[in-house]
């Protein structure tokens, strides 16, 4: 039994704890609540390590260490125990991504070490919708992309993530993680778009995904297509295909920046319930 305050990486066994931990807000924890799902505990399954805060021999936060590293329910302490395992190992990551509390705290005590970072988002709402809008008609040519369209969404799907990272995914392995990444969510059926005349006019993608909720991302229209509505009903059809498939909640994440896109979330009947804090490397 630990008695004491400490931090370790967790084992296959403490999947129920984890996951009870996970569980007390599943909207955002969506995005590693759907990878311990599927991957469990493992560190080369799950690609990363989940680091455990315990007080008293409890199991109190979770730190998702991976591509991103992921404060999930962490409180100071922990928050304090996750920065000094995280320095002890060096950066890995390529960014600092959760809940905005924690994640300041903790990019605080990263930074000294860690920083200069390429960019800070340190307001991104937390936004959900649990039903259709009244008055807004989805987009009845937005559908699933079909398995032999790799090579009509992957330019659209460059372009959007090359905007909003602001580097390009094809950079370093010239895209293969990214591709691979890609042809999941199409395979999966989670990768809806519009496309006209062999063009993408509008595109999102579902991407974590659990029994409780689901987060829609990768919302991205054509620059020559923009000011026309198409992101508000283009929206309303992935929310509706989303809501009927794959969860009863649907959640994103948004710049507050992006003034047009809050917008048009709004409309779709997205409301705010949280905010996020994103650190790129």
């Amino acid at each position: 039994m630990l008695t004491q305050t400490t931090t370790r990486v967790l084992e296959p066994s403490d999947l129920g704890a984890a996951l009870a931990i996970l569980d007390r807000e599943p909207v955002a924890n969506a995005f590693v609540s759907a990878r311990v799902q599927v991957a469990g505990l493992d560190p080369w399954r799950l690609g990363g390590e989940m680091w455990g805060w315990y007080e008293d021999g409890m199991l109190r936060s979770l730190c998702y260490a991976g591509a991103n590293l992921v404060p999930i329910s962490a409180t100071p302490a922990a928050v304090r125990g996750f920065a000094d395992r995280a320095r002890r190992s060096g950066r890995r990551c390529s960014s600092i991504v959760g809940p905005a509390g924690p994640t300041a705290r903790l990019w605080r005590l990263l930074e000294p070490s860690w920083g200069p970072a390429r960019e800070v988002r340190a307001h991104q709402p937390l936004m959900v919708a649990d039903r259709m809008p009244d008055g807004i008609e989805p987009d009845p040519y937005v559908r699933r992309v079909r398995k032999n369209e790799m090579e009509t969404i992957m330019p659209a799907c460059v372009a959007m993530f090359t905007e909003e990272v602001g580097v390009s995914p094809l950079a370093g392995d010239g895209g293969l993680l990214y591709q691979a990444r890609v042809a999941e969510l199409v395979g999966s059926g989670r990768a809806f778009a519009r496309i006209e005349d062999g063009k993408v006019v509008f595109k999102a993608e579902i991407g974590a995904a659990t029994p409780q909720v689901c987060q829609i991302q990768g919302v991205w229209v054509a620059p020559e297509y923009r000011g026309r509505g198409l992101s508000v009903t283009g929206m309303a059809a992935v929310l509706r295909y989303a809501l009927a498939d794959v969860a009863p909640v649907v959640s994103l994440y948004v710049n507050d920046f992006n003034k047009p896109a809050r917008a048009s979330y709004q409309r779709v009947g997205f409301d705010e319930v949280g905010e996020f804090m994103s650190v790129l490397f």
